[in-house]
């Protein structure tokens, strides 16, 4: 397990990572098998994670993909909780106190902070990308553009 944060790799660690997820998914190009592969790569790679996974672009609404870690919600309203901010506005939504977010969803309560990625491909938003830790303000900005670069990667080798 690599921890980014507290080891001060920043994005030289995520360089590493986008190499091993390019390798990972070198040789399928099924979108909902790149998906599992790529949530249980995130969730064993990175450290203080309690959730991992997407969620699903389903006629406006998101819908409950492959993940990793605790039951999730099923669905989620465009506009509505951290992932769908981030569908609504196809912005990364990086939170440090989930609690403090106005209409946050408590899926688990163990989840304190929370990245959110809008997977968007030929200007058709495909989904989000969903990590949630337990720690308050878990996720950083360098942590914020590792990841951006791995759901690119997913993006690139996937077919949707």
């Amino acid at each position: 397990m690599i921890d980014l944060q507290n080891a001060g790799q920043g994005l030289d660690g995520y360089g590493l990572l986008c190499a091993q997820l390019e390798s990972l998914l070198a040789d399928e190009r099924d979108f909902i098998a790149n998906a599992a592969q790529f949530s249980a790569f995130l969730y064993s790679q990175l450290d203080d994670l309690n959730w991992a996974g997407f969620y699903l672009n389903r006629n406006q609404e998101l819908v409950l993909g492959p993940f990793q870690g605790q039951i999730a919600c099923v669905r989620i309203a465009f506009g509505r909780g951290v992932c769908g901010t981030a569908a609504a506005t196809l912005q990364t939504q990086r939170v440090e106190d989930v609690h403090a977010f106005a209409g946050h969803i408590a899926c688990d309560s163990a989840s304190n902070s929370e990245l959110v990625v809008p997977l968007v491909k030929e200007g058709r938003l495909i989904g989000v990308l969903d990590l949630d830790s337990p720690s308050l303000a878990r996720f950083s900005v360098e942590d914020q553009a590792g990841i951006e670069r791995l759901a690119a990667i997913f993006l690139r080798l996937s077919d949707c």
